[in-house]
């Protein structure tokens, strides 16, 4: 019965919605992707969950062939006149990366091996791209025993991540919070502010040839152009639909929040969380106690020194430490984590739909800004120059 795809996806789907309520009942203490992170590994583990259940529920194509689509829509989300005014975000997250990246290479060289660090720096403060660039690397080496290291922090960095982000973004909502109380919102936010203005005006006209579909269309544009052009530049893909967003944005070709007017956020969304499920069922418990100490070490220093890195360059530049070491963290989780925390702090925090829109806004340009920097710049630069010093 399992070979069956919607079986297989509805019981992923039914571990999704668990954390999902949690989430909810402990209004964002406990983000939702956390929980279902844990819940899944231990069905995996206990064996009630067939290692490959994630294939044959055949969803995580949806999020493989949605994902480029769905980053030039976050593009959409981010005005280009807020992009101007996020440098200093993107030099809070590069300071994270920086700081975290030396102290695991000081210190796990000194207490392991040199190469059991740079194996793991890559993953700890990016994504997918990072991982491949490390993990090949290793087999072209030789040192299959070291991908290890690679898989188990790219699995575990959200655990440790996503929890103290939220942490840090719930104390800074409430500061917001407090700040709409006190009529004080509107000069201590203005990056927000500016998402409110409108990016375009849509006449009647223009809108008879927005249909779900026509949008989808724009989306799949943006998103099928990014693949082009990083075939003949190199530059990640992700990186243009960002760029193609903002700009298709800012000349009126898309629409603000073009992939939920299409209909297809959600769907998309959940196919980004199926297309994570993938790279877990290699997972054995045996390869988490082998390499145990590595991986905690790891995650320990890389933490304290994403973190260190963010409160340091956020008091250096302004910021409120509470949301520029979020921004700094998103390295360990990215999007769409970075998105689904806003989401959830937003929705938590505010006591009104205006005062969740007025903090979701302000939260998000910089954390989707954080998490682009980190991610897809950083990490990949940092994992291509390490990787040739072994």
């Amino acid at each position: 019965m399992l070979d069956q795809p919607v079986i297989a996806t509805m019981l992923i789907l039914g571990v999704i919605v668990i954390g999902e309520v949690i989430s909810i009942l402990t209004r964002a203490r406990i983000p939702m992707l956390l929980v279902f992170l844990i819940l899944y590994l231990g069905l995996l583990w206990t064996g009630i969950f067939p290692k490959d259940l994630a294939e044959k529920s055949n969803f995580a194509t949806v999020g493989v062939i949605l994902t480029a689509p769905l980053v030039v829509h976050m593009g959409t989300l981010i005005p280009l006149k807020v992009m101007k005014k996020q440098f200093k975000a993107v030099l809070i997250a590069l300071s994270g990366v920086v700081v975290s990246g030396g102290l695991i290479l000081l210190v796990v060289s000194v207490v392991f091996n040199y190469k059991t660090a740079v194996a793991g720096v890559g993953p700890l403060t990016g994504g997918l791209v990072a991982f491949i660039l490390t993990s090949t690397k290793l087999k072209e080496l030789g040192l299959v025993s070291l991908i290890t290291i690679p898989v188990l922090v790219m699995a575990f960095q959200g655990l440790i991540g996503m929890p103290l982000a939220s942490n840090f973004l719930r104390k800074y909502a409430f500061k917001l919070r407090d700040a709409i109380d006190n009529s004080q919102y509107v000069a201590a936010t203005v990056d927000a502010s500016a998402i409110e203005e409108p990016i375009v005006e849509v006449t009647k006209k223009e809108s008879r040839f927005n249909s779900p579909v026509i949008l989808l269309f724009k989306l799949f544009i943006g998103g099928a152009l990014a693949i082009v052009l990083e075939h003949f530049t190199t530059i990640s893909y992700s990186l243009w639909c960002l760029i193609i967003g903002i700009i298709g944005t800012r000349f009126h070709f898309y629409e603000e929040s073009m992939m939920e007017k299409a209909n297809a956020f959600s769907v998309g969304m959940l196919g980004m969380v199926f297309s994570v499920v993938l790279t877990m069922g290699s997972i054995t418990p045996q390869m988490l106690v082998e390499y145990f100490p590595q991986i905690l070490l790891i995650l320990l220093i890389g933490a304290f020194g994403i973190i260190a890195g963010g409160w340091i360059s956020s008091k250096l530049l302004g910021w409120h430490p509470y949301k520029g070491i979020p921004v700094a963290l998103t390295a360990m989780f990215g999007f769409p984590g970075d998105y689904i925390l806003c989401d959830e702090v937003s929705r938590s925090v505010g006591r009104n739909k205006k005062e969740q829109k007025l903090i979701f806004d302000e939260l998000l340009s910089s954390m989707l800004v954080g998490g682009f920097t980190t991610v897809t710049i950083a990490s990949v630069i940092l994992a291509s120059i390490l990787m040739r010093t072994i």
